[in-house]
């Protein structure tokens, strides 16, 4: 009787239940959102995702469309007409990869303009760009890049204001240490942006825009956006340092949990330091190798979608847990007592296990 009955006990605490109860859910919840485009790389990244209560959302290629143009050429008072200024402006940024410089070149080949060769080109991270055009200093930038320089913005503050203020970006462009003009550059949402960011709040999330564009154009875009919270004038080397203030801050009482969404080169170390990192999947391969989490299409929509199936998954690795805990704990005394034979024994470690396999399979019908 007592061999019968230390049958009965080691088939029932078999861990076969438990150690299917998360394998099980993470594998089948990884498959699910591979079907729907997320491409999680690793275990630890679908179970944070769940946790997420900071989302910070890169601007330029994530937010909008990061295909910018220009829409408006200012010149100032007594200086050159507004094709001189764009032909300058373009033939400097004709060696720049900015998407903003990018946006000037296609206007000046679409008015036709030539473009004459730069020389001495310079990048000065976060300000602009400067060359030698024929035998002129150009500077092309933001207002940083005059101030840095002394240079007077010679009465376009009142045009730089109205364009931000439009949610537009000025690049400010001085010749021979003279500003001569301001260009307007806009970018506009992508289609699905607003509601990705409608998506996010309703998961109860706070949602924060991040962008090296200034405050007032930044503000614009954020309101059109509906994000909680805009950072802008953020250098590209400082966008990390920004993710580790928020994951700082415990205003709430509680240590967020941030994500970060980014689609370019610079915005891989904050992809590397959120606790979450999610890469749209047309941008760098940098950021694609930095983040943890691939939104395989450029929607940004998909970033909801990560962090329902990941509070999904892990709600049933917890169903899972708790049904191999339940089962171990209410029927081995039951065997211990003689109340259980061998083979009922067998038969519920059996079930156990269908049952953890089959609430794990439900996944698969998992709405996004």
């Amino acid at each position: 009787t007592a061999l019968i009955h230390a049958i009965a006990v080691l088939v029932i605490a078999c861990p076969c239940a438990l150690g299917l109860a998360t394998p099980t859910a993470i594998m089948v919840g990884t498959g699910r959102g591979a079907e729907a485009g997320l491409l999680f790389k690793s275990a630890a990244a679908l179970q944070r995702a769940g946790a997420v209560t900071t989302v910070v959302l890169d601007k330029t290629g994530t937010l909008t469309q990061g295909r910018p143009a220009v829409t408006d050429i200012v010149a100032a008072d007594g200086a050159r007409g507004a094709d001189e200024i764009l032909r300058l402006a373009a033939a400097v940024e004709r060696v720049s990869e900015h998407p903003l410089g990018e946006a000037v070149v296609a206007a000046a080949t679409e008015r036709g303009l030539t473009l004459p060769a730069p020389a001495g080109f310079l990048a000065l991270a976060g300000q602009g760009v400067s060359a030698e055009v024929e035998a002129a200093r150009v500077l092309v930038g933001n207002a940083r890049l005059m101030e840095a320089h002394g240079l007077s913005l010679n009465g376009l503050a009142g045009a730089v204001e109205r364009l931000q203020g439009e949610a537009k970006t000025p690049m400010l462009v001085a010749v021979d240490g003279a500003v001569s003009g301001v260009i307007a550059v806009a970018d506009r949402l992508k289609p699905g942006s607003a509601e990705a960011v409608r998506s996010l709040k309703a998961l109860g999330l706070e949602v924060v825009m991040l962008t090296g564009d200034n405050a007032r154009a930044a503000q614009a875009i954020g309101r059109e956006a509906g994000v909680d919270r805009v950072i802008a004038d953020v250098l590209p080397a400082d966008k990390a340092a920004v993710i580790r203030e928020l994951q700082a801050d415990r205003a709430s009482g509680r240590a967020p949990v941030v994500a970060m969404v980014g689609d370019g080169v610079n915005d891989a170390p904050a992809l590397a330091q959120a606790d979450v990192g999610l890469a749209i999947g047309t941008g760098t391969d940098v950021a694609l190798a930095a983040a943890p989490v691939t939104l395989m299409s450029g929607d940004l929509r998909g970033v909801a979608r990560a962090i329902r199936l990941s509070r999904r998954v892990m709600r049933t690795v917890r169903q899972n847990l708790f049904w191999a805990f339940f089962y171990n704990v209410i029927l081995i005394p039951a065997a211990a007592l003689g109340f259980l034979a061998p083979w009922l024994a067998a038969a519920a470690m059996a079930f156990s296990s269908v049952f953890v396999v089959s609430n794990s399979l439900r996944l698969r019908g998992v709405k996004l």
